[in-house]
C-alpha cells in the first residue's frame, strides 16, 4: 500500500484516538462511573461502551466502505480493511482509578495490523506508527520525538516486564518465567499495553503475556515492528491472532522464546 494512504490512514486513527481520550479521561474517575460483568467475568465501564460507540460512528461516517472489530460490539462489515479497537485497554486499572490504561486502534489489512495507535490521556502520553513511517510518541510535555528499541543483548542485563504470573500459571509456565526472572537484570509488570510501548522506546528489552484477543495486541504490532523490534505470539506466529505476545528488541527475541518453549 503506497505510503501516502497510510499516512492518512493513521491521521484518522490519531483523530479517533482524540476522540477517544476526551470520552475516556472525563470519566476517568468519576463518582458516577457504571461498571458491570460481562459474560467471562471482566469488568466493563460506561466509559468502554461510549468510547468504542464513538469511534465506530467515526469510522461509519469517514472510512464507510472498511470494517470494524471492537471489543464491546463484536465485528460489522467484511472489508479487507478493518479497524480494531480496544476502547480501554486495562479497565480494570480504570475502574480503580489507576492512571495506566490505554485506547487501542489499529488499522488491519488483509489480517496484518499496518497502522496503531495507543493512547494514554492519565500518563499524558501517545504512541503511533505505521507500515513504513516509523514510529513515534508524544511525551507529557507535548514533544514528538520518534523512537527505536535498544541494543541490550545479554540476558543478564535485559529488563523485562511479562505481565499476568496467574496466566503463566495457567498456561503451565510459571517455572518457565521464575527460571528467565533468575537470568535476567530485572522483572517488572508495568500492566496492559504499556510495558510494549516501553520495548518500542527501548527503556525495557521483554514484554510478553499469554490470555489476548487481538484486539489487545493489533495497535501494539506497527509500532513495536516500526521501532524496529519484534512482536510475536508466544510460540513465534505473526499477528495478534494467536492468544498471547511476546515483543523484544529483536535481537532477544529467540532466547525468550526457547526459554518458554519446553
Amino acid at each position: 500500500m503506497p505510503s501516502s494512504k497510510l499516512a492518512d490512514d493513521l491521521q484518522f486513527a490519531l483523530s479517533l484516538a482524540d476522540i477517544a481520550d476526551a470520552i475516556s479521561l472525563d470519566r476517568f474517575r468519576a463518582n458516577d462511573l457504571e461498571v458491570s460483568l460481562k459474560p467471562d467475568h471482566t469488568q466493563v465501564s460506561d466509559a468502554d461502551k461510549a468510547v468504542e460507540a464513538s469511534l465506530r460512528e467515526s469510522i461509519e461516517i469517514n472510512q464507510p466502505r472498511d470494517a470494524i472489530y471492537g471489543e464491546e460490539y463484536g465485528t460489522v462489515g467484511s472489508s479487507t480493511r478493518q479497524w480494531i479497537i480496544d476502547p480501554i485497554d486495562g479497565t480494570a486499572n480504570f475502574v480503580r482509578g489507576v492512571p495506566v490504561w490505554t485506547t487501542l486502534i489499529a488499522l488491519a489489512i488483509d489480517g496484518d495490523p499496518v497502522v496503531g495507535v495507543v493512547s494514554a490521556p492519565a500518563l499524558g502520553r501517545r504512541w503511533w506508527a505505521a507500515r513504513g513511517l516509523g514510529a513515534h510518541t508524544r511525551d507529557i510535555d507535548g514533544t514528538i520525538r520518534g523512537i527505536r528499541v535498544s541494543r541490550v543483548n545479554s540476558l543478564s542485563e535485559t529488563s523485562v516486564a511479562m505481565s499476568g504470573l496467574d496466566r503463566f500459571e495457567q498456561e503451565g509456565k510459571l517455572e518457565h518465567y521464575l527460571n528467565l526472572a533468575r537470568k535476567v537484570w530485572r522483572t517488572r509488570d508495568y500492566s496492559d499495553a504499556w510495558p510494549y510501548m516501553m520495548v518500542a522506546e527501548g527503556v525495557v528489552d521483554v514484554a510478553g503475556e499469554y490470555g489476548l484477543q487481538p484486539y489487545d495486541m493489533a495497535a501494539l504490532f506497527p509500532i513495536v515492528q516500526e521501532a524496529g523490534g519484534l512482536l510475536t505470539s508466544m510460540q513465534g506466529e505473526q499477528g495478534p491472532w494467536h492468544g498471547s505476545a511476546l515483543a523484544t528488541n529483536g535481537i532477544l527475541h529467540e532466547q525468550i522464546r526457547a526459554a518458554f518453549a519446553s
